[in-house]
This record gives C-alpha cells, structure tokens and sequence, in this order.
C-alpha cells in the first residue's frame, strides 16, 4: 500500500501516464521550446525495487551512476547539482553509433518524481521517473518518456518497429538498477 502523499500535491493526483503540465510553462521559460511538449513516441517501464523509496530515488538522481545500470551509456551532469534546472547529458555508443541525449531537469519532488526534458537534436521531449512507496520497504518505479519522433512522416511509420526494443531496453535497464539498489551498490 502506497505511503499517503500530502493533500492538494498535485503529483500524487497524477497517475504514472499522466504527461507533464505545470513545469511546461516553467521550463518552455528556460529555452526549451517544442521539447517540453509529448511527443507521439510514448514508452514506459516498471520495476518493484525491494528497498525504501527514499534510497531508490536517490540512487534515480545520481545521473552519473546511470552509467552502471543504462548499458552502453555514459552519463555526466553537464551544469548544476544534479536538481531542478541541472543539465544532463547521455551518450549512448554501440559500435560507430553514438546517440547524444541532453536533457534539463525541471522537476525533483523527493522522494517521489523527477521530470526532465530532453532537449537534444534527435531525442526531444518530457520525460519522469517515479517512485511510489509499498509495503515491506519496497518501491514501484515507473519510468516514463514521450518522444518527439524524428524523421517527421517516417518516424511515425518506424515508431512502431523501433517502440519493442526501446521498451525492452528501458525494462532491462530498470532491472539492473533495481538489482544495484538491492544489493547496496547504489546509491
């Protein structure tokens, strides 16, 4: 059973598909444009971490860490602390293919959500990550993006031969995380 969130916190009112509202506004603000919209390419991952929301969402907000859960990717915070307003980027490299994601966070509500929008060149869009309190000290992660598709027309007709493998990739990295935070290895 989920921890109960205070009255009138919009966040708990959401349910974990629920798309970015009010941080829209604010970080449109900050010069990210489109990206802060939902893009058409929606992917979503869940995971119970059997450890206390507070350790998993710390372990969710140590971008550098990511590095050890997300294969064949580097994470580095580019500016700030890490908390609303950092800037994020993820270069994921297989073979000669190297995808660039930056990324701001716009959002950390601890221990309960963390919202960023993905700002790059090819990978634009919201995106958060969820921790939800349960019984016996464990944690439901969701794990949710919306991508803007690239490659306009094309990209919608891909979106649906590339959406197994990035949901498959998102789960199989969760997994691992979940594992990392389980044995103490993260945070």
């Amino acid at each position: 059973m989920p921890e109960p969130r205070p009255a009138g916190d919009r966040a708990a009112d959401r349910t974990p598909l629920d798309p970015p509202g009010d941080e829209a506004a604010s970080a449109a603000q900050a010069g990210l444009g489109d990206a802060v919209q939902p893009g058409a390419g929606e992917v979503t991952a869940t995971v119970i971490v059997n450890a206390p929301a507070a350790r998993v969402f710390a372990a969710l907000l140590d971008w550098e860490r990511q590095s050890d859960w997300i294969p064949f990717t580097r994470v580095r915070l580019v500016a700030g602390d890490g908390g609303e307003g950092s800037s994020v980027e993820a270069v994921t490299q297989v073979g000669p293919a190297v995808l660039r994601d930056e990324m701001r966070v716009v959002k950390v509500d601890r221990p309960y959500e963390i919202r960023v929008v993905h700002y790059g060149k090819v990978l634009r869009g919201p995106g958060v990550m969820r921790c939800t309190p349960m019984d016996g000290d464990r944690t439901q992660v969701v794990w949710h993006e919306w991508f803007h598709l690239p490659a306009g027309a094309a990209g919608k007709v891909a979106w649906p031969v590339l959406w197994p493998g990035s949901k498959v990739s998102l789960i199989q990295a969760l997994r691992r995380f979940a594992r990392l935070v389980e044995t103490g290895e993260l945070p």
